[in-house]
């Protein structure tokens, strides 16, 4: 749904500080807890699936390149944040208790250039 490299072309080109990103209030988001469920009904509705994430590749992550975050466009006056770049980042960060991780947050406008079509 979005284009990684084209979003990280936007934040070369307007470089920007990178923001904290609270890693409990994202990994609850994300439902990380519910990833070692046994039980098959449980699921994410937004993250990572308990099948679908290499938690050994994620616990060798680097945790000090930014993650990316976009804002959907919701009502024109409330975005809603997604993280679209730093999952496995995510999940090291919350697994090792690390309370913050850097994150690039694009705006609105840079979202829209950055969508694939489906």
């Amino acid at each position: 749904m979005f284009d990684i490299n084209a979003a990280l072309a936007l934040i070369a080109a307007a470089p920007r500080a990178p923001q904290p990103l609270n890693v409990t209030a994202w990994a609850n988001a994300y439902g990380l807890r519910h990833l070692d469920n046994p039980n098959p009904w449980a699921t994410n509705l937004i993250g990572p699936t308990n099948n679908s994430l290499n938690r050994a590749y994620a616990m060798t992550a680097d945790l000090t390149t930014p993650v990316i975050v976009c804002q959907i466009p919701i009502t024109e006056q409330q975005p809603a944040p997604l993280l679209i770049d730093g999952t496995h980042r995510l999940y090291r960060a919350w697994r090792e208790q690390v309370p913050q991780l850097p994150a690039h947050l694009l705006t609105p406008a840079e979202t829209q250039q950055i969508k694939t079509p489906r």
